[in-house]
């Protein structure tokens, strides 16, 4: 990806994200995060990675309305890029890797507490064996 690519997909994650974070009135949108953009080098074509908190169910209901509303946030996107000829066509895709990295900090969390546990347990039983030698 070029610089000026880059760039582009930078401002229009930056517009889209205030958009739907401040503008969208829709109540379907829950908590909606534009994650990244990425561009084709022609800069006609968005695809825009959304992460939504809550259930599956939520999640697509709030990408329904962002797609009802994708009129709205590509002249957004519009207004934001005066200087540019013309306006990427945006592709919303829900991105599911939030949810992934949160699964496997979980994961990690249970396996750490298990091993805490376990340490708990030998000391203890270390202990134990201590006093039987006192006595």
């Amino acid at each position: 990806m070029s610089k000026r690519t880059q760039q582009v997909a930078d401002e229009v994650q930056r517009i889209l994200g205030e958009a739907i974070q401040y503008e969208v009135k829709d109540p379907r949108v829950g908590f909606a995060t534009v994650v990244g953009v990425e561009i084709s080098a022609d800069l006609q074509h968005a695809k825009v990675r959304i992460s939504v908190m809550g259930d599956p169910e939520q999640q697509q209901e709030t990408m329904r309305a962002l797609e009802h509303a994708k009129g709205y946030l590509r002249r957004q996107v519009a207004q934001g890029l005066r200087h540019m000829r013309s306006v990427p066509e945006l592709r919303l895709v829900l991105d599911s890797s939030l949810a992934y990295s949160q699964h496997i900090d979980e994961l990690l969390y249970g396996i750490k507490a298990e091993e805490q546990a376990q340490g708990d347990e030998e000391k203890g039983d270390a202990e134990k064996g201590d006093d039987n030698k006192a006595a």
